[in-house]
């Protein structure tokens, strides 16, 4: 197989587009499993790590009897969060081909969502989202009656409380996935510089680490970060603020490697040495490179939580139930949890992590690291001012 080819499979399964089976059948790996345990990030999870005595198997979770569930489910996410061998059980225990498609923001997933025609069953949204997508009527509110392993009493509320619609009253359009905060990774082997803020990123990006740095596709937390360097809050809408943000933004443009919300690929290759990075993203890169440090800027920026939903219209919606049901069994959570590696929020499914797991400072930071964190605000999904921004800063 030509190298090209090999890499756009292993690409392909690495954002969960395809399943391990099919990634071992068309790479023509057979039996050669080792391969990708040993490349496959998040995948040096010890057996230690492994939460409640391995996977999920029939016994945790069965699919609900008498009903006819499909042949396929479309669900759209974020790019490296979901175990692919979470998907394979899943696609195993009902017959149901799940199809990830990874998006790099919520602007992104609102806009396909609003032109139609996505196909779309089950999204992964984030917390500030759900005002926009009840009052348009984007999601359906979820049918607990169809989710019997639901239980949202072990929920932190804070975290739960997001997806109401509308807010403060009690109807879901989701339940939380896992939680986490936007920091920054930097590789020690190449940075030696202390870095601990978001002034330290945006001024060392221009200056000592031109040329190597990274910051997302997405204005929600690059405008953010920005404006936190100037010491004002990562949500603001403020015109003289945003204002200073571009300034910023357009300062450090041409020092940049790239802007994407995929900053993996270049971590790992050592061509980008510092990158804008989400909790889930920065564990699995130092698990596998310990090189790379995960930092929560000590002077602000976001704090977040992510749910699953079921688009409104949906037409597999037993399927995306079903697949919601699924997930939220602890057993399944802590599983999958191995790989993504983001905090989760059901205290059932943390019990079930290993010791190791629960101490790791990345995944489970000390509340005092959050205290300067905001999380997003519904107005930032369709703020004009700032999606004006950030379509001028993306064409200069």
């Amino acid at each position: 197989m030509e190298p090209v080819h090999f890499q756009k499979l292993y690409d392909d399964f690495r954002l969960g587009r395809i399943d391990r089976r099919t990634f071992l059948k068309a790479s023509g790996l057979g039996l050669a499993a080792a391969v990708i345990a040993a490349c496959t990030p998040g995948s040096s999870a010890k057996p230690t790590e492994a939460a409640g005595g391995g996977e999920p198997t029939a016994a945790d979770w069965s699919p609900p009897s008498g009903v006819d569930l499909g042949k396929t489910l479309y669900i759209t996410t974020w790019p490296n969060y979901h175990n692919p061998r979470t998907i394979e059980i899943f696609t195993e225990l009902t017959g149901v081909a799940v199809e990830l498609n990874p998006l790099g923001s919520n602007e992104e997933m609102l806009a396909k969502l609003l032109i139609g025609g996505t196909g779309w069953d089950v999204l992964v949204p984030t917390n500030y989202t759900f005002e926009t997508y009840g009052s348009k009527g984007l999601l359906e509110p979820l049918n607990m009656s169809m989710l019997p392993h639901l239980d949202t009493s072990r929920y932190d509320q804070k975290l739960l409380a997001n997806a109401e619609y509308p807010a403060g009253s009690k109807t879901l359009f989701g339940f939380n996935k896992d939680w986490g905060t936007t920091g920054f990774t930097y590789n020690k082997k190449h940075v030696t510089k202390p870095m601990a803020t978001w002034k330290d990123f945006f001024d060392l990006a221009q200056t000592d680490y031109s040329g190597k740095v990274v910051i997302h596709d997405y204005q929600l937390t690059s405008i953010g970060n920005a404006l936190v360097y100037h010491g004002y809050s990562f949500n603001s809408v403020d015109e003289a603020e945003l204002a200073k943000a571009e300034e910023l933004l357009l300062a450090v443009k041409p020092h940049l490697f790239a802007i994407t919300s995929d900053y993996q690929p270049p971590m790992r290759a050592e061509d980008a040495w510092v990158a804008m990075t989400w909790t889930n993203d920065g564990a699995q890169l130092h698990a596998d490179i310990p090189d790379i440090e995960y930092v929560i800027g000590s002077d602000g920026g976001e704090i977040w939580s992510d749910f699953y939903a079921v688009v409104a219209g949906t037409a597999h919606r037993e399927a995306a139930y079903a697949f919601l049901d699924f997930m939220a069994v602890p057993k399944v959570q802590a599983f999958d949890a191995t790989f993504h590696k983001a905090p989760l929020v059901d205290s059932a499914g943390i019990a079930l992590q290993s010791e190791e797991v629960r101490s790791n400072k990345i995944t489970y930071p000390d509340a005092s690291s959050l205290t300067k964190l905001e999380f997003g605000t519904a107005e930032l999904l369709t703020n004009q001012a700032r999606a004006d921004l950030w379509a001028r800063f993306k064409s200069a």
